[in-house]
């Protein structure tokens, strides 16, 4: 039953209600550590669904496992849930305490790691599993570019090939200069943008580059 001092409005299903409970919780947790923390959640409000389709649209659930690095409140959990991905075959990981603590109530049979993401230890995460794909939540244009490459690099060794790394933005360029890119062996194509998101956003596809082949990089 609801406690009386908070009534169901007539007509309205209860799991309705549940939601936008859930929803107004996650809302009023997100905002609670964007005034203690600003920069380790680098957004002003959480993210999209339409962000969240468009980072989670190339994944394909039978490409093997998700990484999903700074899930917030798992509204692209959500969406890569939403498309097949089985909740177990998730691995999460979130810095922050708080979120990580939601998120494993809301996906308790999903791996969630409390953890920096550019210093993750071989225990985070789980033995010889490599990812069909990871999407990424992290404010890039905050961390130093030391952090974003050693991310970057993590990721991709922890990839299966022909996967990739969904790596959304405020910014209108790449938030990873692309002279380090380069300079690291990686490759970042603009997949898409989304100008009803507040702010607006672009989703960046990051991937290794394949190396030269010998008889190329001997000339």
């Amino acid at each position: 039953m609801f406690p009386q001092s908070v009534p169901p409005r007539k007509g309205l299903p209860r799991r309705r209600i549940s939601l936008r409970r859930e929803h107004m919780s996650n809302t009023s947790l997100f905002l609670r550590t964007l005034l203690t923390n600003p920069r380790m959640v680098g957004a002003i409000v959480p993210s999209s669904t339409i962000l969240a389709n468009l980072i989670t649209s190339e994944v394909d659930p039978s490409a093997g496992p998700v990484l999903e690095l700074g899930p917030g409140t798992g509204v692209f959990t959500e969406a890569l849930l939403a498309r097949g991905v089985c909740e177990r075959d998730l691995t999460l990981v979130e810095y922050a305490d708080n979120f990580a603590s939601m998120l494993r109530r809301r996906f308790p049979t999903a791996r969630v790691v409390c953890a920096d993401a550019a210093r993750l230890g071989v225990d985070d995460l789980p033995e010889g599993v490599l990812f069909g794909s990871a999407i990424s939540g992290l404010p890039l244009l905050n961390m130093s570019p030391k952090a974003a490459i050693a991310i970057l690099t993590g990721v991709s060794s922890r990839l299966r090939e022909g996967g990739a790394l969904y790596q959304f933005t405020y910014g209108v360029r790449c938030p990873v200069p692309y002279r380090l890119l380069d300079r690291f062996g990686f490759k970042a194509t603009l997949h898409g943008q989304v100008l009803r998101n507040f702010p607006p956003a672009r989703v960046y596809k990051i991937v290794r580059r394949k190396p030269l082949p010998r008889a190329v990089a001997g000339r």
